[in-house]
């Protein structure tokens, strides 16, 4: 079956029609030809497809595209245009301290992590948060926690926390 649906990438509506088990992901990578956002595990386990789906992250590959008719898609390339091409703080920050080795992640890491200081900034507790009602403190633990849901192969952890650690603090 085929569906006829508007997705707002980047800042340019796209419309098409799409097969109703097409996930966002495939609609994008394919379809649209935006390969910001990765096929890692295909299962929503490694976060490598993660961008920003009307404002919040989200795992792409799990996301069917009919769900999502008339969304706003931001990907880790759609950060810099938003900036008048200027680099994101959060990509700026994944720069400055090293949070990539071969890159492969690196979207859905800079994504999640423009979400998770969104989250955090609205007051969203996480697991490891020890008062559900104050604002979250971003210690490493706090971060790591939000930041869990999104692998690195290559192990740049430490350069990943370095970079939302200051990009939390601006």
């Amino acid at each position: 079956m085929q569906a006829e649906i508007t997705l707002t990438v980047d800042g340019t509506e796209h419309r098409t029609t799409v097969d109703t088990r097409t996930t966002v992901l495939d609609l994008l990578r394919e379809r649209l030809g935006v390969t910001s956002p990765k096929k890692g595990c295909d299962h929503g386990q490694c976060g490598s497809c993660t961008v920003l789906l009307d404002g919040r992250r989200h795992l792409t590959c799990l996301a069917l595209a009919v769900a999502h008719d008339g969304a706003e898609v931001v990907t880790a390339a759609g950060l810099a245009e938003a900036a008048d091409d200027e680099l994101h703080p959060v990509q700026q920050a994944f720069l400055d301290h090293d949070g990539l080795q071969c890159g492969y992640c690196t979207p859905g890491q800079v994504c999640s992590a423009v979400g998770m200081l969104d989250e955090a900034k609205q007051g969203h507790p996480s697991h490891v948060s020890d008062d559900l009602e104050a604002e979250p403190e971003l210690d490493d633990d706090e971060i790591r926690e939000r930041m869990s849901g999104n692998l690195c192969r290559c192990g740049a952890y430490a350069g990943i926390l370095a970079a939302v650690r200051e990009a939390a603090r601006s």
